[in-house]
């Protein structure tokens, strides 16, 4: 920095160029500190930041020390709040998520970390054994969020937390914690019945609970099919239709109609009696579970559809239109009539 040329490059510089250019010589000549200097004091844009000093850092591998010298400078990181928002979505950009990752953490921006682990969890994974060998990234996730809880409590009633760090009331991040909580029973039970060959992948992409209403509901069903049998995994999918409110009687149905497919009959009614025992299950929600069944009446042998509608509770279900078989008694002997064809 005291060599001649240098000081008549600086001079110039300051005088006949760009801000950009002042701080791109300065991390030439390994200045970095003062190239961060220059930032702050003229208040350049963050595209400066990006171009003149973040992405040549990690692009040689110098992220740390950058980092370091963000937090020598200002150790509340306040004054380069928009250069770290810049920079993450610069990184997101570039799909470079585990530097993104390694800069969140160093914002102490938990909840967004919390966001980058889940997605290391679900990306790219193509069945739930594969899940199973990242289960890693969820407790991670959980910690961040823990940690975010931990500080909001601590700062109740003082300084707000810093302007840059994602934001979250206590009750969101309790249900995401949650969430993920859900998420890793459902993990470790659907890579267990993997690895025991009762499950296996029927649709991509891998449904999780981070999806929509829709995936989720395709999780409960995948839970309760995947076991030796619907009570297995009942439990876990109750909880998931139930914290997220998800509607029930469709997703036993779709669940039923699998079990037809796969001639399980005796375990359609094995569904019926925790769907009963659940204790919130309406009246009709049985009646409409073997209607739904009914549908699919072609594929079922005469024996176990008698069976499955013998197990209707309302009359005026075994009549209905809905059902395509109906049981009309005739003189004590029961005729089945199919549409217009009478079977005696």
């Amino acid at each position: 920095m005291h060599n001649t040329y240098y000081q008549e490059c600086l001079f110039y510089l300051h005088h006949y160029s760009t801000h950009l250019a002042i701080i791109s010589f300065y991390m030439r000549h390994n200045c970095m500190r003062e190239a961060l200097q220059h930032l702050q004091k003229k208040e350049s844009p963050p595209e400066v930041f990006i171009e003149g000093i973040f992405q040549p850092s990690y692009t040689s591998g110098k992220l740390h020390i950058l980092e370091n010298l963000l937090e020598d400078i200002d150790p509340t990181l306040e004054s380069w709040g928009k250069y770290l928002i810049a920079a993450c979505q610069h990184l997101q950009k570039k799909n470079y998520y585990h530097l993104l990752y390694e800069l969140q953490q160093f914002m102490k921006d938990q909840v967004r970390a919390a966001m980058t682990c889940i997605r290391f969890f679900c990306h790219k994974a193509k069945t739930y054994a594969e899940l199973g060998e990242k289960l890693t990234w969820l407790l991670k996730a959980k910690d961040h969020l823990k940690i975010y809880l931990q500080e909001t409590s601590r700062s109740t009633g003082k300084k707000k937390l810093t302007f840059f760090r994602k934001k979250m009331n206590s009750a969101d991040v309790s249900r995401h914690m949650n969430t993920v909580g859900l998420q890793l029973e459902v993990t470790r039970f659907l890579h267990r019945c993997e690895s025991a060959g009762t499950s296996q992948i029927t649709a991509l992409p891998l449904p999780t609970l981070f999806g929509n209403n829709h995936m989720k509901m395709d999780v409960a069903c995948k839970v309760m099919l995947g076991g030796k049998n619907v009570e297995d995994g009942f439990g876990i999918a109750f909880r998931v239709l139930q914290d997220f409110k998800l509607d029930a009687p469709a997703t036993y149905c779709k669940v039923a109609q699998q079990l037809v497919k796969r001639e399980k009959y005796s375990e359609i009614r094995q569904l019926l009696k925790c769907v009963n025992e659940s204790g919130v299950a309406a009246k009709s929600d049985g009646d409409t579970i073997l209607l739904s069944c009914l549908e699919k009446f072609g594929s079922i042998p005469s024996q176990e559809l008698d069976g499955l509608i013998q197990a209707i509770h309302s009359d005026d279900n075994k009549v209905s239109r809905k059902s395509p078989t109906l049981h009309i008694p005739l003189d004590g002997i029961i005729f089945k009539t199919k549409f217009s064809e009478f079977l005696i």
